[in-house]
């Protein structure tokens, strides 16, 4: 196994030597921005309670209410969360021209404020919601206003439909942004996975659109073993000692 500081190295030198150059990122990307991931033991999200009976399509259109009440708090959270070194860190390696842009299973919009200017969001966002009955778009704001107006579930002021983020919850089909991420692709020399188990599909099948890969997370993956490098320590750690390697600044 190579030492931390060749690894580094090597990331580096993949960077400069191959492109165009992706990265794909998941929620390990943000824990250090205070957002919980979904699967690490212990702390993940989803080992705490149960994804299809909380942020499922199903469990909205069975009882919007509920569904409110359980996932409302955790989203609105992200509304006051900052970006890390690990964002920052990508926006800065875009504006030198060395990634071509960011593919994110997270809807956190921590990306896009760090400064990254090509942004797949494959799963959606929450700065907006939506009405499920007339399709008419809001700021996610008003999603919040109505609801802590006692408004649950919150409806649209048009129709009186149910509101909904637009986010891709479990049971939805995938986002506009995921077609627009494979198409974008093409030719791909190099995918730089940032904070991602590679678990969830069909996210988790995107390195295969990439000639070479290189993987950054704490914990293994299905997709090591075709990694030209893999680092198992944290994103934040990686991208700033990334940047000294490489002479960038944030």
């Amino acid at each position: 196994m190579k030492p931390y500081a060749e690894k580094i190295s090597a990331l580096a030198g993949l960077i400069k030597n191959n492109s165009p150059c992706f990265v794909l990122s998941g929620a390990g990307i943000s824990t250090e921005s205070g957002i919980p991931d979904f699967r690490s033991p212990g702390t993940g999200l989803w080992t705490k309670i149960d994804p299809v009976k909380a942020a499922s399509l199903t469990a909205l259109q069975r009882d919007p209410a509920a569904f409110y009440d359980t996932n409302l708090a955790r989203w609105r959270n992200m509304a006051g969360i900052q970006p890390n070194d690990a964002h920052r860190a990508v926006a800065a390696l875009e504006r030198e021209g060395l990634i071509t842009g960011v593919i994110t299973q997270n809807v956190d919009s921590l990306h896009t404020r760090a400064g990254s200017r090509r942004v797949w969001e494959v799963h959606g966002h929450l700065r907006t919601c939506r009405c499920m009955a007339c399709g008419d778009h809001y700021p996610m704001e008003e999603l919040f206003s109505r609801y802590d107006r006692g408004e649950n579930p919150p409806r649209c002021a048009g129709c009186g439909g149910i509101l909904r983020p637009d986010v891709v919850l479990f049971e939805d089909p995938m986002s506009d942004d995921f077609y627009r991420a494979e198409k974008a692709l093409t030719g791909c020399q190099l995918m730089i996975v940032a904070g991602s188990s590679l678990q969830v599909y069909p996210v988790a099948g995107l390195p295969r659109l990439a000639r070479r890969l290189a993987i950054v997370n704490r914990d293994p993956t299905p997709w090591d073993d075709r990694a030209d490098v893999v680092i198992n320590e944290s994103t934040g750690k990686v991208f700033r000692d990334l940047l000294a390697e490489m002479a960038i600044s944030f």
